[in-house]
């Protein structure tokens, strides 16, 4: 694609490619720029910045202490993140490597157990073991829960989804995690009333296979890496230059 010339200030070209740049830095207000008005705009600030730019060199302010001094303050750091990204980025992975991660660390890849349960939610003891019977009697849980709980899960037919323990609040935790697929407890007192749980799935803690995680652990296998080699580049600059801390 044609990187199309948008204006020429003092024999330099303003292009395409520039009014993206300046785009991207505008962030999250790019879009007040994208008709042809804004564009105009953006493209009279470009002219603008070199105009100011054409006239710096005139005046010699390139040369001013306080210019230098920031330039110099400018460079180092780029060079230092320079230097930073050149020596991570060496870093590659290969899929003998990450497989070897994956054999001995496991335990950080684990799918933890969850449970998939629905739950109807009422201010009483009494309310809910009358809900209860209903349902013994042939009403449909998820019918029960729209037409009775008082949590807006009840537009869900009371689903909660799939969760890990610890993410309900204890009492419910408890109880929710010793049931059995497919059944209907309660009530359950918690701080937000009485509940009735059912109890869809519980998937048991279990270790993926590689291939269903290998994103992840090339991931994974590549930091560790990289924290391994900085470190050791730590090391040996030290070693090659004086440090003194104060």
């Amino acid at each position: 694609m044609t990187n199309k010339v948008l204006a020429v200030v003092d024999g330099r070209e303003i292009t395409q490619d520039d009014l993206y740049e300046l785009l991207q830095s505008i962030g999250q207000n790019a879009g007040n720029f994208q008709n042809e008005e804004g564009r105009k705009q953006l493209v009279n600030e470009l002219v603008m910045q070199e105009l100011l730019y054409s006239d710096a060199l005139a005046h010699g302010l390139e040369k001013d202490a306080e210019f230098t001094s920031a330039l110099e303050r400018m460079q180092r750091t780029l060079l230092k993140q320079y230097a930073l990204n050149k020596l991570l980025t060496s870093i590659q992975i290969t899929d003998e490597e990450a497989a070897a991660y994956f054999e001995s660390h496991k335990s950080l890849f684990k799918k933890p157990e969850t449970a998939s349960a629905s739950h109807i939610l009422v201010p009483t003891e009494a309310e809910a073991s009358s809900i209860l019977d209903e349902i013994n009697a042939g009403l449909d849980f998820k019918e029960a829960a729209g037409k009775y709980s008082n949590c807006p899960s009840k537009a869900e037919g009371g689903s909660l989804g799939e969760f890990t323990r610890g993410r309900m609040v204890p009492e419910f935790d408890k109880v929710v995690f010793t049931m059995k697929d497919g059944e209907i407890t309660g009530p359950v007192k918690t701080q937000f009333g009485y509940h009735l749980i059912k109890l869809d799935h519980i998937s048991q803690e279990d270790i993926p296979s590689l291939s269903e995680v290998e994103a992840q652990v090339k991931e994974q296998c590549l930091l560790t890496k990289r924290q391994a080699l900085y470190l050791n580049k730590q090391e040996e600059l030290q070693k090659r230059y004086t440090v003194e801390i104060k």
